[in-house]
């Protein structure tokens, strides 16, 4: 590799507690774009890794897919590289390259299709009415935790409805995501049976189970899709079906969650933001997507050339990681005016959030949907909120959020 040696080097962009203790490094990350875009980062105790944070440059290797892989390594984590078992456990569209990648996203593509999720938005507006109006009481001040009480239970029952799990089983989920997206946190790590790996297994075992329940009957859910989907003229095999329900219930309950929670606090602590949104409803398209270029609640994948390549004169070794930024291809100078600034109305708003190329987010319409939905109930019926406490963190560099924050908050009744 070509790097060169700087005060850049010290800069700290992967380790968990700097996001726990102080947010995303956008100072850190600014700092590279400005005087080092492609940027290569020993690790103690692991491989290297060369860190992108140019928009553009995430876009050009994102649309190249079959020039840089999503294999072997899926991110960039602190003290070495977990992934390399991580594959022969998990396989995913995640870690998943052409033609396969394909192969399988075409089992789950049509539940996701605008139109598609499009049907769904009387159900989650609904369960984001009902949820409110247990949180409003008879419009008095009250207090309770945004996450726990809202975001959380919103993203939670949508998506185990679309799988077809039953009601009594939807606090399994919750907790399995906590333990498998949090488990660089203290707070999700598990010890004796709870470890990560456990709490895997016993996810692979529940939906194994209703697997073969719905092959048996199938539903209109998407465990039965899945399950007696086929890839290739074959059933699809067993790890990579259990690995796509793991992708289902993670990714899209933990990013649209910490999309909605990390929004509300950016229009607490923009209330000119809040007031402008309340004062146009209309607003709510836009406001969607900059809440979602703010959070990006995806932090970064990894890509891996299969030969050789020079970017922005840096000269990049086939198999060497290049570690993607979205935070901070969201905030790149050249592309977004004032990106440090948070706008309900900015247009236009080319960003991230959802990646980009082959493996633009799968979940991208649903997510949109239920933060429509929550946020547009929240600008028809909320009279006053701020902060009631500090706010958590989550401790990860790969899928960032706020885990838990406490709010003081007056809403209309209906």
């Amino acid at each position: 590799m070509e790097a060169i040696a700087s005060d850049l080097d010290q800069l700290d962009v992967i380790g968990p507690d700097t996001y726990a203790d102080n947010g995303y490094p956008h100072p850190a990350w600014k700092r590279l774009r400005q005087e080092s875009p492609i940027h290569w980062f020993d690790l103690p105790d692991g491989v290297g890794f060369w860190a992108v944070t140019k928009r553009a440059d995430i876009v050009w290797i994102s649309k190249q897919p079959t020039r840089f892989l999503n294999g072997p390594r899926l991110a960039v984590f602190e003290g070495g590289e977990p992934v390399e078992g991580e594959r022969r456990f998990v396989r995913h569209l995640l870690n998943m390259d052409l033609p396969e990648h394909a192969s399988y996203r075409n089992g789950a593509s049509s539940w996701f299709t605008p139109r598609a999720i499009g049907r769904r938005k009387p159900e989650v507006e609904r369960i984001t009415r009902d949820l409110l109006a247990k949180m409003a009481g008879d419009g008095e001040e009250r207090e309770a935790d945004f996450v726990s009480d809202l975001t959380a239970p919103v993203t939670i029952s949508v998506l185990a409805d679309m799988l077809g799990v039953p009601r009594d089983d939807w606090q399994l989920l919750f907790r399995w995501t906590n333990q498998i997206a949090g488990s660089s946190d203290p707070e999700f790590q598990g010890s004796g049976d709870d470890t990560v790996e456990n709490t895997r297994n016993e996810m692979f075992q529940y939906f194994l189970r209703l697997v073969e329940k719905r092959r048996a009957e199938p539903r209109d859910d998407m465990v039965s899709v899945l399950a007696n989907a086929q890839v290739d003229g074959q059933p699809m095999p067993p790890l990579e079906l259990l690995s796509y329900y793991l992708l289902l219930v993670v990714a899209g309950n933990e990013t649209t969650r910490n999309a909605a929670s990390g929004g509300l606090l950016a229009l607490i602590e923009n209330p000119g933001e809040l007031e402008k949104l309340r004062a146009n409803p209309r607003l709510v398209d836009t406001a969607v997507e900059e809440i979602v270029r703010w959070t990006t609640p995806v932090i970064q994948f990894c890509r891996t050339p299969v030969e050789d390549v020079e970017i922005r004169g840096r000269k990049i070794r086939a198999g060497d990681a290049l570690c993607l930024f979205y935070p901070s291809a969201n905030r790149d100078e050249e592309v977004f005016e004032d990106g440090d600034v948070f706008r309900v109305d900015r247009r236009p708003n080319p960003h991230v959030g959802f990646g980009i190329g082959e493996h633009f987010c799968l979940g991208a319409s649903l997510a949109r949907l239920e933060l429509r939905v929550i946020f547009a109930e929240l600008a028809h019926r909320l009279d006053s909120v701020e902060l009631a406490g500090p706010y958590e963190r989550m401790r990860s560099s790969f899928l960032g959020g706020v885990k838990r924050m406490p709010i003081r908050y007056r809403l209309k009744p209906t």
